[in-house]
């Protein structure tokens, strides 16, 4: 009988409950999740009771607390993300410090920190990143031989992420897929309450390029990484749809959809002064990513290749702003 895999997840979130339910007819994998809160043994009981995941407690930035996780998977999915705030990731270090057996890390990687013995240090891991690192393009296509320029902090704690994790790989044999991602959506993810309160978008002359992917789509390409038989040392697929939307037209496709009325247009000058700092960096990025090296080399084919192909779909009882 083919052993069973073992997988942990850090990050235990929307995409790894739906990477789990894609898994859930298997019998190839056991799977863990990392839990921060003891409050989450109880809200995610019934999803856990139901689908056999076990629960260990450990919290990413408290590296004592993370002592269980050498050797105890195969397989490491890395969903979780880096701090808010800083320079560098700091959960990703503690991590990779864990699953090395190494309690006391040090911001360079190098063999002599290293207490893992054979057999203990995980296969793979699949780590979910952001198309954020690539800063703004203007418009341009790209793909994942474009080299990251964050602007953003948040996009540059993602690089260090990246950056940390292909070291560690590259010291320890252990094989790095990263998965960029855009804004994820899904029906129960959608801007809605933006919508509800009527936040500007920018007038067509000054809009900029978005790109988007919806959740169950990401948790298949995640799938599809884990599973590929060899996989490369280290490589980055960039996860996106096939959309070449607007940030604006993306938000009128959603109001159409749900019936109401779309956002104001505002010129960029007249967004500087209205809009606050974290959203303004969305509108200042734009970019167009082309998604071909993950359907070629992971095979994903997209369950919803765009917006609309969603957006057509919602029930009557969905298709409704919340109160």
């Amino acid at each position: 009988m083919k052993r069973a895999k073992n997988i942990l997840i850090a990050g235990f979130g929307d995409i790894g409950q739906r990477v789990v339910r894609g898994l859930r007819r298997s019998r190839h994998y056991r799977v863990t999740a990392l839990s921060r809160k003891n409050s989450d043994f109880s809200i995610r009981g019934k999803f856990v009771r139901s689908t056999g995941v076990h629960l260990v407690r450990g919290d990413l930035s408290n590296l004592r607390s993370l002592q269980k996780l050498t050797g105890l998977a195969d397989t490491i999915l890395h969903f979780a993300p880096p701090p808010s705030a800083g320079k560098s990731d700091t959960h990703t270090r503690y991590l990779l410090a864990a699953l090395s057996a190494d309690q006391t890390p040090t911001h360079c990687v190098s063999r002599r920190v290293s207490h893992a013995r054979p057999g203990m240090l995980p296969r793979r891991i699949v780590y979910i990143s952001t198309t954020g690192v690539y800063g703004n393009c203007n418009g341009e296509w790209i793909d994942e031989t474009r080299p990251p320029k964050p602007e953003s902090a948040r996009a540059k704690r993602r690089v260090d992420a990246e950056r940390r994790l292909q070291k560690w790989g590259r010291v320890h044999g252990v094989s790095i897929t990263v998965l960029r991602a855009p804004g994820i959506y899904a029906e129960d993810r959608l801007p809605l309450e933006q919508l509800k309160r009527q936040m500007p978008v920018l007038i067509p002359a000054d809009d900029v390029f978005t790109n988007h992917i919806h959740a169950d789509d990401l948790a298949a390409a995640v799938i599809e990484a884990m599973r590929q038989r060899r996989p490369k040392k280290y490589r980055i697929f960039n996860v996106v749809d096939d959309s070449q939307l607007r940030m604006g037209d993306y938000f009128d496709q959603v109001a159409d959809a749900f019936g109401v009325k779309r956002p104001p247009r505002i010129s960029r000058l007249h967004a500087d002064s209205v809009i606050s700092l974290s959203r303004l960096s969305f509108m200042r990025e734009s970019r167009r990513i082309d998604n071909a090296r993950v359907k070629r080399e992971l095979k994903l084919t997209l369950k919803y290749p765009t917006l609309a192909s969603v957006l057509s779909g919602l029930q009557p009882p969905i298709r409704s702003l919340p109160d």
